[in-house]
C-alpha cells in the first residue's frame, strides 16, 4: 500500500469513527508530510496530529488509528543485551522478572509487549487461521500482581505510606497501563494483517465522548460525560451572551442623540439606542425518568441546572406513570450523585412501573399547571413511548398554548419514530420535536433555544 493510499484510508477512517475532519484539514496534512522525515514515526504521529485533532478527547480514537494504519516497524526478536534473556524461549518467571524491570521504568516495554504477543496471544482457531487476544497475555504474565514486589523493592526498608510511596505506586501503575496499551496495539495490528485495516478500525474505535448515544453509554461513560456537563454549560453561556450582545440593538435613545447632536451644530451624525432589556425566560423541565431513557434525563437534566442562570426560574419535573417535581433534589452545591440517588428513592414518579406519557401529563397539568406561564418555555425530554395508552393529546396542547414556548428532545434515532409504541409524530405536530441521541446534539439545540 503507496503513502497516498495510506493517508486516504486513515482520513477517511477517521471521519468513519466520527472525528471532524474535513477536506482541507486532510490537504493540510498532507502537505504537512512534505516538511517532516518520513522514517521518523512520532514526527509523522505529530504531523497528522497537529492538522487533524481538534479535541483532546478525541485523541485516544486518533492515536488508536494512526498505530493500525502506520504500524511501527517489526523486527525479529532479539535477546535483551542487559540481561542477555531471549524472549523466545525464556521461562515465565524470568519473563516476570524482566516485566517487573519494565514497570520500574526500563526502556523496552514497546518490544517486549510485541515479544509476549508472540508468546502468549496467537491461538489457532482453524487449520491455517490464528487468532489473537490481550487477555492471555496478562493472563500470562499477571503485571497487577507484581506492585507489592516492586514496592518492597523501591522503598526498601522506607515507612510505608508516605509520599515516596505514593510516587512509586503512581510510576508502577503509569508503566503498567503503558504495558497494557502496547499489547493492545500489537494485538490490533496483527488482527488487521490477518482481516484487514478497515474492519479492525470500524470495530476498534468508539466514537467521540460528545458522540456516544445516550441509550447505549456505560457506567464509565457516565463518569466521563458528568464532567463534560459543565464546561459545556460554561460554553454554551459564554455563546448566550455573545448572542445577546449581538443582537436587536434596542429602541432610539432619543434624548441622548439630541444631546449628542449638540456639539455637531443640531445634526445627529451619531444615534444612540437604549439597551435591549434581556428577556430571562422561566424554564420547566418535564423529564421521562424510566429506566429506558434514564442516562438521557441524567444528563439533560444536570445540564438544565448548569444553565439556571440563563433563566429566572428553573422548575423539574420527573415522571414514569405519575409525576412529581424534582427540583428540590438539585438545590445549588448538591451532590449529583446523591441527589440522583435520593430522587429514585423519594421521588413520586412511579404507580406501575410501566411508562404512561398521557396519565402524566394529565397529572401534571391537574397538579402544577401553574408552572406554566407566558414567560415559561416548557422542555419535555423523553422517547414518547407511552405503552399503548392514551396520548393526552388536548393536554399537551392546553400547556402548549398557555407556554411561551415549548420542546421536546428525542433521544431515539429518527428512523425509529412512530415504530411500536411510540407516538412521536402526533406529539411532534404540537411541540416541535428534536432528535437528541449525544452530547454534540443537545449542546446545538441547546445554542439553538437560545
Amino acid at each position: 500500500m503507496s503513502l497516498l493510499d495510506r493517508h486516504v484510508g486513515f482520513v477517511h477512517a477517521l471521519r468513519e469513527a466520527g472525528l471532524p475532519v474535513s477536506l482541507a484539514e486532510g490537504l493540510d496534512a498532507a502537505r504537512a508530510l512534505e516538511v517532516i522525515d518520513l522514517t521518523e514515526r512520532e514526527s509523522l504521529r505529530a504531523a497528522y496530529a497537529a492538522t487533524l485533532v481538534k479535541r483532546p478527547s478525541h485523541r485516544p480514537g486518533f492515536d488508536t488509528l494512526f498505530d493500525l494504519w502506520f504500524p511501527a516497524s517489526t523486527t525479529g526478536l532479539r535477546p535483551s543485551h542487559e540481561t542477555e534473556l531471549d524472549l523466545e524461549t525464556a521461562e515465565l518467571p524470568e519473563l516476570r522478572d524482566r516485566l517487573a524491570g519494565l514497570l520500574l521504568g526500563a526502556e523496552g516495554i514497546n518490544e517486549f509487549a510485541r515479544a509476549m504477543v508472540e508468546r502468549f496471544g496467537r491461538q489457532a482457531a482453524s487449520p491455517g487461521r490464528q487468532n489473537w487476544f490481550s487477555y492471555s497475555v496478562m493472563r500470562a504474565l499477571s503485571p497487577e500482581t507484581l506492585m507489592a514486589r516492586l514496592l518492597a523493592e523501591v522503598l526498601a526498608g522506607q515507612e510505608r505510606g508516605g509520599l515516596a510511596e505514593k510516587v512509586a505506586r503512581q510510576r508502577i501503575g503509569e508503566n503498567t497501563r503503558r504495558f497494557e496499551d502496547a499489547v493492545s496495539r500489537d494485538v490490533r495490528r496483527r488482527i488487521a494483517e490477518d482481516s484487514g485495516i478497515e474492519r479492525i478500525a470500524r470495530s476498534s474505535v468508539r466514537p467521540p465522548l460528545e458522540q456516544l448515544d445516550f441509550l447505549r453509554i456505560t457506567k464509565a461513560d457516565l463518569a466521563r460525560l458528568r464532567r463534560e456537563v459543565h464546561p459545556l454549560a460554561r460554553r454554551l453561556a459564554a455563546r448566550l451572551t455573545v448572542k445577546h450582545r449581538l443582537g436587536h440593538r434596542g429602541r432610539l435613545d432619543f434624548r441622548r442623540t439630541v444631546r449628542a447632536s449638540l456639539s455637531s451644530g443640531g445634526v445627529p451624525l451619531t444615534t444612540f439606542n437604549r439597551p435591549r432589556r434581556p428577556h430571562k425566560p422561566e424554564l420547566v423541565v418535564l423529564c421521562d425518568t424510566s429506566d429506558s431513557v434514564a442516562a438521557f434525563a441524567h444528563f439533560t437534566l444536570l445540564l438544565t441546572y448548569a444553565l439556571r442562570e440563563q433563566f429566572t426560574k428553573v422548575r423539574a419535573f420527573g415522571f414514569v406513570d405519575t409525576v412529581d417535581e424534582i427540583t428540590r433534589f438539585f438545590v445549588p452545591g448538591a451532590d449529583v450523585a446523591e441527589a440522583m440517588t435520593r430522587l429514585v428513592r423519594e421521588a413520586d414518579m412511579v404507580r406501575f412501573g410501566r411508562t404512561n406519557y398521557g396519565h402524566a401529563l394529565e397529572r401534571f397539568a391537574e397538579r402544577y399547571g401553574d408552572a406554566i406561564g407566558p414567560k415559561t418555555s416548557l422542555l419535555i425530554l423523553g422517547d414518547a413511548r407511552s405503552n399503548y395508552q392514551p396520548p393526552a393529546l388536548e393536554t399537551l396542547k392546553r400547556l402548549t398554548r398557555e407556554a411561551r414556548h415549548s420542546y421536546w428532545l428525542n433521544p431515539e434515532p429518527t428512523a425509529q419514530w412512530d415504530t411500536g409504541d411510540s407516538v412521536a409524530t402526533a406529539y411532534g405536530g404540537i411541540v416541535p420535536m428534536y432528535e437528541c441521541r449525544n452530547v454534540a446534539q443537545l449542546a446545538a439545540f441547546i445554542e439553538e433555544l437560545a
